[in-house]
């Protein structure tokens, strides 16, 4: 066996990338001063709550080894779910990018060449071609005024984020996107389960196990449900009994949590309950991208189409444009 003393010295002697050696370096540091390996892990900043609790149960447990490979799982599936997410939005957020592009230069460029033209002719123009030669005139006011608002909105989140208000009613919206919010609620089921498996697989208590969840799984329509349920397990309740009280838990938990509970299997539910929000996920992030590569063009289309229908529409009444 090694201790995490030499462990830590063969990880910075085979890592090549600086600022993870100097993580490792600082982590042992603070071995050596005494700390527990949670403490020092923590203290670098550059890890999460998820990470830093698991290995504090590892500690306490003394399941080190057990609480690595099941971190170790953990970051597998976040490495390939970050990929998977990364490969889904590149295309669209290449083609909205271009979206912009194109529609700075039509406004900026081709619509003022039309506009030319239109005066030259005289006569009245089209509702739909004079809206967008205002907004060509006014693009650059529109696109700072746009910047700045975004700017704002992400400053605002920042700022926010933690706040207890702001959390409900972000992930209140998030919930009700098409689609999406239906994503964002299998990730973090994922999360949820598997760190419920992970706890109680731990030997930690089923109350103390939801007292860490609430810290470890960041999602807001969770958290807020996770006090009341403990507070009816105290009283004698069935977990799977505290948990149909809150609609934000699906019928297929609430079953396979019952029958853990009847099995004394607890552990086991939560593991395949992960393992199918896993599986869900993935199918759903996979449909997302076939849906939104066709979706990112023919928006791009539309826009485009829309300007140039708006630009020529003059061009077949031009005896109207002349006054004939």
């Amino acid at each position: 066996n090694v201790d995490i003393n030499q462990a830590l010295l063969i990880l910075i002697n085979q890592e090549k990338k600086k600022n993870i050696k100097r993580i490792l370096l600082s982590i042992r540091d603070e071995i050596i001063k005494g700390k527990t390996l949670s403490e020092s892990f923590n203290k670098t900043g550059k890890f999460s709550t998820y990470e830093y609790l698991s290995i504090k149960i590892g500690e306490e447990t003394n399941n080190l080894d057990v609480i690595f490979k099941e971190l170790e799982k953990y970051y597998e599936r976040k490495i390939k779910l970050k990929r998977q997410i990364t490969s889904i939005l590149t295309y669209p957020i290449f083609v909205i990018l271009t979206t912009f592009v194109v529609l700075g230069f039509m406004l900026n460029n081709v619509v003022p060449m039309f506009e030319s033209i239109f005066k030259q002719f005289g006569g009245d123009l089209p509702d739909i071609t004079k809206k967008i030669i205002f907004l060509s005139e006014h693009f650059n006011y529109f696109a700072t005024i746009s910047l700045i608002i975004l700017f704002l909105l992400i400053s605002a989140h920042f700022f926010l984020r933690k706040r207890e208000a702001y959390r409900s009613i972000t992930s209140n919206i998030l919930l009700h996107l098409p689609y999406i919010g239906n994503v964002f609620k299998t990730f973090y089921f994922a999360r949820f389960n598997y760190s419920m498996s992970l706890l109680l697989s731990s030997k930690i208590s089923l109350i103390s196990s939801l007292t860490m969840v609430k810290k470890m799984i960041s999602y807001y329509p969770i958290e807020k449900t996770l006090d009341s349920i403990e507070k009816d397990i105290i009283k004698g309740e069935m977990f799977s009994k505290a948990m149909k009280k809150h609609k934000i838990y699906p019928n297929k938990i609430i079953t396979l949590v019952k029958v853990g509970e009847e099995t004394n299997q607890l552990e086991k539910a939560f593991k395949t309950l992960s393992d199918n929000y896993d599986a869900d996920l993935e199918y759903q992030t996979k449909i997302m991208g076939v849906v939104l590569e066709p979706l990112m063009i023919i928006i791009l289309g539309i826009i485009v189409g829309f300007i140039m229908v708006a630009m020529y529409s003059p061009m077949f009444n031009l005896s109207k444009i002349l006054g004939k």
